[in-house]
């Protein structure tokens, strides 16, 4: 049977969704929306369930991906993320993941939302 992470006890991941602050344009001037550092906005409990991962080349350098479709709980804050924001496990700051799709209704019933999101940092 495939595990299903569309109850309250398969939600087992805590992540902290990250998106862009404002920078400092270095002149004394307002900031630049979306051009200073990764700032969590909330905390939420996630199930992440691994996909067939992949290998791209960049600079010559052979280099693995591993994709996650996650599922969230759909709420006011989960329906504002884009594939601008990252996500942080709560448990493992080292692990960074890329939003690369935004959130989806996979049932229609605007209980649960998911989207794919990769392993390492954004750019």
């Amino acid at each position: 049977m495939a595990e299903s992470f569309r109850r309250a006890g398969g939600l087992r991941e805590r992540l902290h969704f990250q998106q862009r602050g404002d920078g400092d344009d270095g002149m004394g001037g307002p900031g630049m929306p979306g051009a200073g550092e990764f700032e969590t906005v909330f905390t939420a409990a996630a199930g992440m369930k691994p996909r067939t991962g992949g290998e791209g080349v960049d600079a010559a350098r052979l280099g693995g991906t591993q994709p996650f479709v996650v599922t969230v709980r759909n709420t006011t804050n989960t329906r504002e993320i884009t594939v601008a924001w990252q996500l942080v496990d709560a448990r493992n700051e080292a692990r960074i993941f890329a939003v690369v799709s935004p959130p989806a209704d996979p049932d229609g019933k605007n209980q649960w939302l998911e989207f794919l999101a990769t392993e390492g940092a954004p750019s």
